[in-house]
């Protein structure tokens, strides 16, 4: 049986920056770009429809319409409402420009995600992250 395609979703709402993550997974899946939370329940929506869940999200914290911690809780609600629970829950890089101790808190006690990365991104740390959640071999 072919090995399922590794699928990834960057929400993010600046350009540059999904520019930048998008180039360093590419290599390893299918990238979708979504620009804001709402986009991003959208595309989870969708994908689980679709029968092809995303491995990785990798989401900026803040961002307009909705940010990144209200569309996390929003997704792990619709994982618990699927019936998924840990460690089957998809991956959440959590990405910010605020180095806040406070901010990052919110993001795993409320949100559950998985891991954060400071902005700015560089390959290296993000594929050294990929690694340490098992998500790629070493």
């Amino acid at each position: 049986m072919p090995k399922r395609e590794f699928r990834m979703l960057v929400v993010e709402d600046d350009f540059m920056v999904r520019q930048v993550i998008r180039d360093i997974l590419e290599p390893y899946g299918t990238v979708d770009i979504a620009v804001n939370g709402e986009e991003a329940i959208q595309a989870f929506r969708v994908a689980w429809r679709r029968q092809q869940p995303y491995d990785l999200i990798c989401m900026d914290i803040m961002m307009p319409v909705m940010d990144g911690n209200a569309a996390l809780i929003a997704i792990r609600e619709m994982e618990r409402r699927l019936g998924i629970i840990s460690p089957e829950e998809v991956k959440v890089i959590m990405i910010t420009a605020l180095d806040d101790v406070r901010t990052v808190v919110k993001a795993y006690s409320k949100g559950g995600a998985t891991s954060y990365i400071v902005k700015p991104i560089e390959k290296e740390r993000l594929v050294n992250e990929l690694h340490s959640i098992g998500l790629i071999p070493a």
